[in-house]
């Protein structure tokens, strides 16, 4: 893929140097392993923080499902350093979790509109329950078995199934 853009760029012998913001042929950012390393655990701390924040303001529901749905992005989205942008959306959206994927990505929209557009207290509550069990199924469909593991354990306990 470089030497192809070398060719239509006209630079046959590829001397032209990358800024740091460009992509390489892979997709990813030139970043250095203790870069990635580095935004990753600074994201993932964001995230953990905001989450820890909204608990402090939880008597306060608007507060605490803006606080709690932006830790979430935000710990989600820090894998992206590691494993980069496209790898991660690659991923996401995979047929074995399309619709883990699609539903948590709605919640975290409808707790969204609910904090901020309609100001109800009773459905944000709603809505950041419903995003806590979305990221929880969405987040066992990377451990082989998991969803089928909680499927039969929720068949025993309460004789039904997910």
């Amino acid at each position: 893929m470089r030497k192809l853009k070398q060719f239509i760029a006209g630079d046959e012998d590829g001397d032209r140097g990358e800024s740091f913001l460009e992509e390489d042929s892979d997709g990813s950012c030139s970043l250095t392993a203790t870069q990635e390393n580095v935004r990753f655990a600074a994201c993932l701390a964001a995230g953990l923080a905001f989450m820890f924040l909204s608990l402090i303001v939880f008597v306060k529901p608007i507060k605490f499902a803006l606080l709690f749905t932006f830790g979430n992005i935000f710990a989600v989205g820090s894998t992206a350093f590691l494993i980069g942008t496209g790898q991660q959306l690659t991923m996401m959206f995979d047929s074995t979790r399309v619709y883990a994927t699609s539903i948590y990505l709605g919640c975290v929209v409808i707790s969204l509109i609910c904090a901020l557009l309609i100001h109800n207290k009773i459905l944000t509550l709603i809505a950041i329950v419903c995003e806590i069990c979305a990221l929880i199924w969405y987040s066992l469909s990377y451990i082989p078995f998991a969803r089928t593991m909680l499927s039969n354990l929720m068949v025993r306990v309460f004789d039904t199934e997910l």
